[in-house]
């Protein structure tokens, strides 16, 4: 069977982090940050929001006030991305809303399992959450032999906060405008295109892998520590290609700096309805989007997590907010505790069943 860890480059691995250009657009809330400087663990970067509002914790049950210190959202990737765009709009609201300063830290690594683990571990108060993803809660299960936490098991679904598809870019060189010209090329050349991930068991990882299962082609995986470089060295044309957020890409494609080839959703996207869809493009049954939402360790009071949905669903709706993520390539969802878990359980079993499908082995 193929294996899923496939990559070649070991120069990727511990290349120092390189952001090209604002990766989140202006058009999302951008909260002021004070430096907090590292925390516990490697690599963890901490920034603090600059504003103590003059709201004040709500007292639940018991005569327990929430929340009654900062709030740590734990970001499981590099910093740059969808999830610290997200990250952001939702802090600057929830602090404003709460009183409380709304900490962002990031632990990467193993494709957010490392910083998810972390979550799962904490106490179980509400004020340590995780800004998860489908990589890290819905598809690790089924890419890691060993995984340490259960996402079904270890954690208290908030909300989920919004979904876009990924998009197959390349960089100008390669001579291919849409998905039967690329699989042509790749199928002429085996072997010899590269793309980008962001990490073993990421979304960009298995996207990558569910086409070269389902066309039969062989590419070869570039590991990053994250989207940050891995997009800078496709720009730079030390890669060929990789899958990424539409969001993410779209400044780049409007520049000419990436062209888009295929998208990975069920149905094109209003932002690119000229942008086939790698299933009409002729591999039909190909879907992949990508969810982000807030969870809390599993042992966090109910009424916690209720408070804390209505909080960031609030926020999430908020027409600045919700306006400026669907103008980036995301669909705003803000559901219940209860509808999210169900989201998660589906996805569980489904990326369970894909990749028994591809015959892709556990990491």
């Amino acid at each position: 069977m193929p294996a899923l860890d496939r990559r070649r480059g070991a120069r990727a691995r511990g290349r120092a982090f390189r952001l090209i250009g604002p990766v989140q657009p202006s058009t999302i809330p951008t909260p002021r940050y004070l430096p907090r400087g590292r925390v516990a663990g490697a690599g963890a970067l901490a920034l603090m929001l600059a504003w103590l509002p003059a709201p004040q914790a709500s007292a639940q049950p018991g005569g327990v006030r929430f929340p009654a210190k900062p709030i740590r959202l734990v970001i499981p990737f590099s910093p740059g991305g969808a999830n610290e765009l997200m990250a952001r709009g939702i802090a600057q609201k929830v602090a404003a809303s709460t009183g409380q300063p709304f900490l962002i830290e990031h632990h990467g690594g193993a494709g957010g399992t490392i910083g998810s683990a972390m979550v799962a571990r904490a106490a179980p108060d509400g004020h340590t959450l995780l800004m998860g993803a489908a990589s890290c809660i819905s598809l690790a299960p089924a890419l890691y032999a060993k995984l340490p936490y259960d996402p079904v098991r270890d954690f208290a679904p908030v909300t989920n906060v919004a979904a876009g598809p990924y998009v197959l870019v390349v960089h100008p060189s390669v001579p291919a405008r849409n998905l039967p010209e690329f699989l042509a090329l790749a199928r002429a050349r085996p072997g010899a295109l590269n793309y980008a991930s962001s990490g073993p068991g990421s979304i960009s990882h298995f996207a990558a892998e569910m086409l070269r299962s389902a066309a039969r082609v062989d590419l070869v995986n570039v590991s990053y520590k994250g989207t940050g470089p891995a997009l800078a060295d496709v720009l730079g044309g030390h890669v060929e290609l990789m899958f990424a957020d539409l969001g993410v890409v779209m400044p780049h494609l409007a520049t000419g700096r990436l062209r888009a080839v295929a998208i990975t959703g069920m149905r094109r996207s209003p932002l690119a309805p000229q942008l086939a869809t790698v299933a009409e493009s002729g591999l039909p049954g190909y879907g992949i989007v990508n969810w982000r939402g807030v969870l809390a360790p599993a042992a966090v009071p109910r009424e916690t997590v209720v408070r804390l949905n209505a909080e960031i669903v609030k926020a999430v709706r908020a027409p600045d907010l919700s306006e400026a993520l669907v103008r980036e390539g995301y669909d705003p969802i803000a559901d219940s505790p209860d509808a999210f878990a169900e989201t998660i359980r589906t996805e569980v079993a489904r990326f369970a069943k894909v990749v028994r499908a591809a015959g892709l082995s556990p990491i």
